[in-house]
């Protein structure tokens, strides 16, 4: 349907503009360069016939394709983010393009060993006979989220270049700062005008979802007192052995790296500090509403055992609510999954309805009043070296977007 180079040629084109967000930052974008790409796309979309094409002064850019049908249809929205995340470079991107992928290792650099083999990442193993986008083995890729980016233009332009196919009026809207948990904080729900949307944010093809973690942030701080080691005695409070202590209440078990599907966790991934002052930071993360306040409760009453053990001063908490489940935003418009599902099954797409490990701009759009499911973008192995894209699952992911828009068009024909 799509021509497979054109979409290779755009992508690529995208991912050697380095957007990597800072969360550090308080300014919207986080980071000056993530207007670089934003102005480029604002200039694409009117190159190609969009029409009410906006950047505004925080780089959240939207415009519209116009219904080409006469009865009334919802308006629809495709969203995606196009800062890349500060965990991995993002700098000089040197994409590698595998044509007829052999199934066996793919040597992404050769001077430092760095192999990206299916022994290791099973997913390859179905993209065999397929045309895949990697890295260099120095950067991230940027698939998250360039190539929904990607989708999102290609679909539209196919669309423009293909008035036979009926569609309403369809809202695209890209953001920045998606990776450091701002894309939807200055989103404009009221002026997109959608009905409901979706994010083209996911991972292999296939991919459908609706549910993801509500999510917490934590910050615990530790004060002691310095004292000489020699002369220690009932007098030294060692503020890094408080929260080794804090850190070992928590359920061992319930981390990361042992838990899966639609198990939460909690995850402190940053210590720092010293005898006087030691500080932590971590998440918490949940896909059921009543074990995330249950996991919140067990880290106040962790802190609060510990300050009757020791004191009052010891130890200060802080909880900050990020972003909830937006299955409740969405079940109440359960047909907008079933629009993504159909329109997979017509494309042969085997739907995969699972929940997000994580969190999406769609989250928080569907509790700001857009519902929001996410579907496939196509990459695996994101935030990090061993990034790729099957160009196969982009082209698939336009069609998604064209025959959802069609789908759309149909089901309200009276």
């Amino acid at each position: 349907m799509t021509n497979k180079q054109q979409v290779i040629d755009r992508f690529t084109s995208y991912i050697t503009i380095d957007t990597q967000s800072d969360p550090k930052s308080e300014t919207t974008p986080s980071t000056k360069k993530q207007w670089d790409l934003a102005n480029k796309l604002v200039e694409e979309l009117k190159d190609m016939g969009m029409q009410d094409v906006s950047i505004d002064e925080n780089a959240y850019i939207m415009a519209t394709l116009p219904t080409n049908v006469n009865h009334e249809i919802p308006t629809i929205g495709f969203v995606a983010h196009f800062d890349t995340t500060p965990d991995y470079s993002g700098t000089n991107v040197n994409p590698q393009i595998v044509n007829d992928y052999d199934g066996g290792d793919i040597v992404l650099n050769k001077a430092e060993n760095i192999v990206l083999s299916p022994d290791y990442f099973e997913d390859l193993k179905q993209y065999k006979g397929q045309t895949l986008i990697t890295t260099d083995g120095t950067t991230l890729l940027g698939a998250d989220d360039k190539a929904g980016i990607t989708e999102i233009m290609e679909a539209m332009k196919y669309l423009i270049d293909h008035p036979e196919i009926k569609h309403g009026n369809i809202r695209v809207g890209f953001t920045p700062d998606e990776e450091i948990g701002r894309g939807a904080h200055k989103f404009d729900v009221k002026k997109f005008g959608a009905e409901w949307a979706y994010t083209m944010d996911g991972s292999q093809i296939g991919e459908l979802e609706y549910e993801n973690f509500n999510a917490a942030g934590v910050i615990v701080k530790f004060k002691g007192k310095s004292v000489h080691p020699g002369y220690a005695k009932n007098k030294m409070v060692n503020a890094v052995l408080l929260a080794n202590e804090f850190l070992s209440l928590l359920p061992p078990r319930e981390v990361p790296q042992h838990t899966s599907e639609r198990e939460g966790f909690f995850h402190f991934y940053s210590i720092k500090g010293d005898i006087e002052l030691t500080e932590i930071e971590g998440i918490i993360r949940d896909h059921d509403r009543n074990n995330f306040e249950a996991r919140k409760q067990l880290v106040n009453q962790i802190a609060d055992d510990l300050k009757q053990k020791y004191n009052d001063d010891i130890i200060s908490i802080e909880i900050s609510d990020q972003y909830y489940n937006m299955r409740e935003k969405v079940e109440p418009v359960f047909h907008i999954v079933e629009i993504a599902e159909e329109a997979m099954k017509q494309l042969n797409i085997e739907p995969i309805i699972k929940p997000i490990r994580g969190g999406t701009d769609g989250s928080q759009l569907s509790y700001m009043g857009l519902p929001c499911p996410n579907i496939f973008a196509g990459g695996h192995n994101f935030h990090g070296r061993y990034e790729y894209v099957p160009v196969e699952s982009m082209q698939k992911a336009i069609e998604v977007i064209v025959k959802i828009a069609e789908i759309t068009a149909t089901k309200y024909l009276n």
